[in-house]
């Protein structure tokens, strides 16, 4: 793995995210699936602002989580915004860390106890990647539950098909 590969990975992957973000409605930013879930609004600035925020993480050694709360979105654009600032920032991030800060540990706490300690290039792949593609996921099933078309991710969707 290199970073080369994770930006590239990244990029492609934050296209398809923002198609996903641009179908979120404005005026549904408080909906919840659920009463457990978070809304609408929450998941989607969480996907939006969440990676350039995780990219900084791996520049140091260890994060100590703090329970800080996300920005609460008041608009479409809003998130969009997020997301391209974003995006951005994952880029600069992860050309600061480089190839030879991929193998270097880092380490999560909480309240001063250890959660976590792994690789750098785990931390990116596992976290910054993967948690973000299950969140699209999520929000996709979010915006078929509002009946808002879901635009296509991996393939067609039932509302959008690029090989047609």
């Amino acid at each position: 793995m290199s970073i080369n590969a994770i930006v590239q990975e990244f990029e492609q992957e934050a296209k398809t995210t923002r198609r996903v973000l641009e179908r979120v409605p404005s005026d549904k930013l408080g909906w919840k699936p659920h009463a457990k879930s978070m809304s609408l609004g929450e998941l989607a600035i969480h996907i939006a602002g969440g990676p350039g925020f995780i990219s900084s993480w791996p520049l140091k050694d260890s994060f100590e989580f703090k329970g800080d709360k996300p920005p609460v979105p008041t608009s479409t654009a809003d998130i969009l915004a997020a997301h391209d600032k974003s995006v951005a920032a994952v880029r600069d991030n992860l050309n600061t860390l480089g190839d030879a800060g991929l193998g270097q540990m880092w380490t999560a706490s909480a309240g001063g106890k250890q959660l976590m300690t792994m690789p750098k290039g785990a931390l990116l792949r596992s976290i910054l990647l993967n948690h973000f593609y299950h969140h699209r996921g999520q929000l996709s099933v979010y915006l078929r539950l509002l009946d808002v078309p879901v635009p296509s991710i991996y393939g067609p969707s039932a509302d959008e098909n690029p090989f047609r």
